[in-house]
């Protein structure tokens, strides 16, 4: 199995995830063009995509979700909460109703020889989730857009080869920033997103001996830098005695606006591109 981000950040987001025999993208939160542009880099043509999974129906998860799904026919997977979420979303454009599969969280369903399960998140939307994919035994997990985690999402993501996972924000820059009031008291509650001190604790819970990846991903233009976020998720990993070398498994942070690097798990081995 091989994953990689074409976009991750609050302005945009989209995740490629392929295997042997499937091409999905995780979330369309950026153009048309620019993922087009993504899977090239990728050596992937957009015709040779299977579907697209949507989280949820915030726009930095969407904006190309239209212009995808109505260019390539593509089945788009979400719940149904948020598939009624997205109709509404005047940007997005109409739909082919015939393209949404409706999913529920907690029953897996296959896209080729792929395996995806579901699970519920604590966010302020319709009804988000995160996802984890398996294919020939090798585990991808992508776990964004979460005020908080609890143990379900621990369950369903352990035992990962490669993680996605959230690192917004940083308290203090978000504290002392320019956003109002209500926006920084969203961004902190329990349906807002992962600081990076919670995102390292996250990662604290749910590393195994299997993770050979992870992705430090979303993080915010205004609230949070690469450098910082990855400094402070491994951080948390030495606090708990975690040291990546010894347990051998790469960490990124994911390119705001372009691809990044590759990873890329076979018979529990991992190279980088």
């Amino acid at each position: 199995m091989k994953l990689t981000s074409i976009a991750s950040s609050s302005s945009g987001n989209c995740i490629y995830v392929g295997s042997e025999k499937a091409n999905i993208l995780v979330d369309a939160g950026i153009s048309g063009k620019k993922i087009e542009n993504g899977l090239r880099t990728l050596d992937v043509d957009p015709k040779a995509l299977d579907a697209i999974l949507v989280t949820h129906e915030h726009i930095d998860h969407i904006a190309g979700l239209g212009v995808m799904a109505r260019r390539y026919h593509l089945p788009l997977y979400m719940t149904e909460k948020t598939a009624q979420a997205v109709m509404d979303v005047k940007s997005v454009g109409k739909i082919d109703p015939k393209l949404f599969e409706i999913i529920k969280p907690d029953h897996p369903f296959s896209i080729k020889d792929i395996t995806i399960d579901a699970t519920s998140i604590w966010h302020d939307a319709a009804d988000p989730v995160c996802y984890s994919l398996e294919s020939h035994d090798v585990k991808a997990s992508i776990a964004t857009d979460l005020g908080n985690y609890h143990e379900g999402i621990v369950d369903k993501t352990k035992e990962s080869d490669i993680l996605f996972i959230e690192a917004n924000h940083d308290v203090n820059m978000l504290q002392v920033g320019p956003y109002p009031y209500y926006l920084k008291r969203r961004i902190l509650g329990n349906k807002g997103h992962l600081s990076n001190e919670r995102s390292g604790q996250f990662l604290c819970d749910i590393l195994s001996n299997n993770t050979k990846e992870v992705f430090l991903g979303h993080l915010s233009k205004e609230n949070n830098y690469s450098e910082l976020a990855y400094e402070t998720v491994k951080l948390s990993l030495l606090e708990h005695g975690l040291l990546p070398e010894e347990i051998h498994f790469h960490m990124q942070v994911a390119k705001r606006d372009e691809v990044s690097e590759i990873a890329i798990v076979e018979n529990k081995s991992c190279l980088h591109k």
